[in-house]
């Protein structure tokens, strides 16, 4: 069973030549060479790189720069700007690039709430030309995205980090999960599909996470093992738990049978992003 990781960030230091343009809570540094190491003491076999909005904003250059390097380990997730008039052509030109698996939006980083935005809408119907799964980041925007998934049919949707708010510090939050009820709304939508990433960060007890498994098995039952896929959002999560901790906890979850595990941690992203990594060597 390949095991490959919905979501992973790599950056480099912060130096003058690709400045970061803010602060990504996680270690000063997680190059690719790094990510891959992880990657390779927890047995996960490849993942969905997305360049990191925080400090690198729309410039995927590092994110090409990595998969350059390791070409058989990584997809590529890069960020649009959805402001840019030529977005319709970024994403094309994205959707051309060697790598390239997916495209994401930020809905909280000032995108109107308007599900039909003529910006939002260049992007997603571009998406849909070059079949370009289109990640969301939407907290807090889970109402917005079913207006968007309805009125764009043809778009693939994948919703990061199960649409809910998540910690990048200590303590979690008392109710992490009270917009479950607007992701599970979503099912309904067949163009949608969830990322289980970060969950290890919703837990109020510690690994391996037993108060995750009532919600998340709500997830599964609502959209299907083939609409679901497991992730780690590293390094966000690294004040909560280890790398190999957010594989294990799925990979040996007695929650899971050996068919939901195969789903979940691997089938349906290669299906959606129609991509899977190289054996590893």
């Amino acid at each position: 069973m390949p095991i490959i990781d919905a979501q992973v960030h790599a950056y480099e230091p912060d130096h003058p030549q690709r400045p970061w343009a803010a602060v990504l809570h996680g270690p000063s540094s997680m190059t690719g060479d790094e990510t891959v190491a992880a990657m390779d003491a927890a047995n996960v076999d490849g993942a969905i790189l997305v360049s990191p909005f925080a400090m690198y904003r729309y410039d995927a250059s590092y994110a090409l720069q990595v998969y350059a390097a390791h070409p058989t380990r990584f997809g590529l997730v890069k960020p649009i700007d959805h402001t840019d008039p030529a977005a319709g052509e970024v994403v094309t030109d994205w959707a051309n690039t060697t790598g390239a698996v997916g495209a994401r939006l930020m809905m909280n980083h000032d995108m109107p709430r308007d599900p039909a935005d003529p910006g939002v809408t260049r992007v997603l119907q571009a998406a849909a030309q070059h079949d370009l799964p289109v990640n969301l980041l939407c907290a807090g925007r889970l109402d917005q995205l079913a207006k968007m998934a309805a009125q764009n049919a043809n778009t693939r949707f994948v919703v990061d980090h199960l649409g809910l708010a998540q910690p990048f510090v200590p303590p979690v939050p008392a109710d992490p999960w009270a917009d479950l009820p607007a992701l599970l709304a979503l099912a309904r939508y067949d163009n949608v599909t969830v990322k289980i990433s970060g969950a290890g960060t919703l837990s109020h007890e510690p690994y391996p996470y037993p108060d995750i498994w009532t919600p998340i098995r709500r997830v599964l039952d609502a959209f299907g093992m083939e609409r679901c896929m497991w992730g780690t959002d590293w390094t966000r999560a690294t004040a909560f738990l280890t790398y190999p901790q957010g594989v294990d906890a799925f990979l040996t979850s007695p929650h899971l049978s050996d068919g939901d595990r195969a789903h979940l941690m691997g089938d349906t992203l290669s299906r959606v992003y129609r991509w899977s990594p190289s054996a590893r060597r």
